[in-house]
């Protein structure tokens, strides 16, 4: 026995082996700045992991790395999250395939790869494909690509290369094991997680699946309860921030019957509602005695699903954290939650409710309106799906165009429906019911009520300073672009001296404000060119192409967004000036200009 335990602590402490540059914050562009990593290298004859997380690295250091890794085939992790900040996106992929390339030819065998907190995209994706498809992930069993923004296409690439290693692994005779995804914050939507629960379905060895703030709806969650069902081993699923409703509240019931190890459950934040919350806990309470975190958070639930919760855990005696915060239960109803709650085995398992300070009516009114919101959602959500479905021809050829990006394909299915509401959009502005998470309050702009009419407007704007209007929320008068150069240079003066998100917000909106009178002045119209063409040098320059795109065409109702605001900008007036913008040779580039042709041309077929 001695023996056994001196051999079982020599194994570990081999495996501790390794070289950290963690949180060095250092600029690695070439050979000769990233010396002190290949001296490391070069020295340790094993390397059992490399820790390059915390730097920014070029192609040229990283290929310097790669060569370095060739002489180390018992590296088994690679912590490379947060290593390609201030990076272009051409640079990130290069770099990937030099590391990779090393880690090919060193023959290693991975078991851990984190990539996280990496702006990967698509592009990064081409550059990490080959790894991920290479026997050096034939034994890989934690992948995390948490908030590395692939999106629904980047979701769809991964899906694919990790799919094709199954396949590659199976038949050489290493069947993959993946134990742990992790890939939050990534914004893959239905289709990216339909694509990745096709992965899951093949794998049926995952035992931790994080796959929070997606912007993921029901349909997705439903794809990816087919996965999570073939998992057996799941032991913990994260899938906060999601959009879960009744139906894919339903769906998620109907998984834990399959997955009776799951210790931890986060479903918080996910528009659950009361109706959705009694088939989770229904679900849970046949099932699952071993749970121990389980968080319900912020999901309008009503106080007596939130007593029916408390019901659902009373055999769990290994329960240590219930989170019941943020929800509809009224301060009346979380003292019967609390009450409750005492009854069970672990009553300090229940977290404080901080964020219930209401006094609200305990009864069935809430549980009434929550069926009225679930039945128009889905009623919504049923008309989407038969509009995608008469229009799949169309989006299968436009996504082989080679000049338009496949990452906005599926946004083009999600706003077939509002394209097809075009003349209602031209009848009032105020049908321009899309959102900015952005906080006006904080820059001190002035909101406007949508009944106001043009002229009121353009009275309220005659007196303005260019400071005014860049910091309100109305439209521009034509008095006030009579002088399109000068003007444009007042108003950048204004913008400029905001950074950051306030910077962007200030100069979508005034953009917009000009828009408004495009089609019946020409000082308006060029511009309204000039500062779309601002808008993305500005997102280009501070490397958020993707961010802003979603943005602006969300905010000219070419996107759909899930919560509405009203505008008093003339819409068709806006796309107008945005496809003037686009016609001209020195606006943007080519990836920005056809996402925003693409939409304009499906609005106008």
């Amino acid at each position: 026995m001695a023996n056994l335990s001196f051999i079982s602590m020599s194994v570990q402490a081999s495996e501790a082996l390794g070289i950290s540059f963690q949180g060095k914050a250092a600029t690695w562009d070439n050979a000769e700045q990233v010396k002190d990593v290949l001296d490391a290298l070069n020295r340790e004859s094993r390397v059992h992991y490399l820790n390059l997380e915390g730097n920014t690295l070029g192609v040229e250091g990283a290929k310097a790395i790669g060569e370095a890794l060739k002489r180390h085939p018992e590296l088994r992790k690679a912590f490379w999250q947060n290593l390609f900040t201030c990076r272009l996106k051409t640079e990130t992929p290069l770099a990937l395939k030099h590391l990779g390339a090393g880690l090919i030819a060193a023959k290693a065998k991975l078991t851990v790869l984190n990539l996280s907190n990496n702006a990967l995209g698509p592009n990064g994706m081409c550059g990490l494909e080959g790894l991920l498809r290479s026997p050096v992930c034939y034994s890989l069993q934690e992948l995390y690509v948490k908030n590395c923004g692939l999106g629904s296409e980047g979701g769809r690439m991964l899906a694919k290369a990790m799919l094709d290693l199954h396949a590659n692994a199976k038949k050489a005779g290493t069947a993959l094991q993946l134990r742990v995804f992790a890939a939050g914050c990534n914004r893959l939507e239905n289709l990216g997680a339909t694509a990745i629960s096709k992965l899951f379905q093949r794998l049926q060895t995952l035992e931790e699946i994080y796959m929070q703030q997606n912007s993921i709806y029901y349909k997705g969650i439903a794809e990816l309860a087919k996965g999570f069902k073939l998992n057996r081993q799941l032991r913990v699923l994260n899938l906060n921030d999601n959009t879960l409703t009744y139906n894919g509240a339903s769906a998620m019931a109907a998984v834990f019957e399959h997955t009776p190890h799951l210790r931890v459950l986060n479903l918080g934040d996910c528009i659950i509602r009361s109706n959705g919350a009694y088939l989770i806990s229904e679900a849970l309470e046949e099932h699952h005695e071993q749970l121990e975190v389980l968080d319900l958070s912020f999901n309008e639930i009503n106080h007596e699903a939130g007593l029916m919760l408390v019901t659902a855990v009373v055999n769990k005696s290994n329960l240590r954290l219930l989170n019941l915060d943020g929800n509809n239960f009224g301060s009346k109803g979380c003292e019967l939650i609390i009450a409750e709650m005492k009854k069970t085995a672990n009553p300090t398992a229940l977290q404080p409710f901080e964020a219930d300070d209401s006094d609200e009516a305990i009864g069935d009114d809430e549980s009434s309106k929550e069926d009225v919101d679930d039945a128009e959602q889905e009623s919504g959500d049923s008309r989407e799906y038969d509009t995608l479905l008469e229009v799949d021809d169309y989006i299968d050829e436009l996504a082989a165009s080679p000049t338009f990006p496949a990452c906005h394909t599926e946004k083009i299915e999600d706003t077939i429906e509002e394209f097809d509401q075009e003349e209602d959009y031209k009848k009032s502005a105020e049908e321009a019911n899309y959102v900015t998470k952005w906080n006006f309050d904080s820059l001190g702009i002035y909101e406007i009520t949508s009944d106001e009419s043009d002229e009121t407007i353009a009275d309220a704007n005659v007196d303005k300073s260019a400071e005014e209007l860049v910091l309100s929320l109305e439209p521009c008068s034509l008095q006030q672009q009579a002088a399109c150069d000068n003007k444009l240079h007042e108003l950048m003066a204004v913008i400029d001296q905001f950074d950051n998100d306030n910077h962007l917000l200030l100069l979508v909106f005034t953009t917009l404000k000009c828009a408004h009178h495009s089609k019946s002045s020409k000082p308006a119209l060029d511009l309204a060119v000039s500062l779309y063409k601002a808008t993305f040098e500005y997102a280009i320059k501070t490397k958020q192409e993707q961010r802003v795109l979603d943005y602006v065409l969300k905010q000219l109702c070419l996107l759909r967004s899930e919560e509405p605001f009203k505008s008093p900008y003339d819409m068709t007036n806006c796309r107008y000036a945005l496809r003037e913008a686009i016609s001209q040779t020195d606006f943007a580039n080519d990836n920005i200009k056809n996402t925003l042709k693409a939409f304009m041309d499906q609005l106008a077929a």
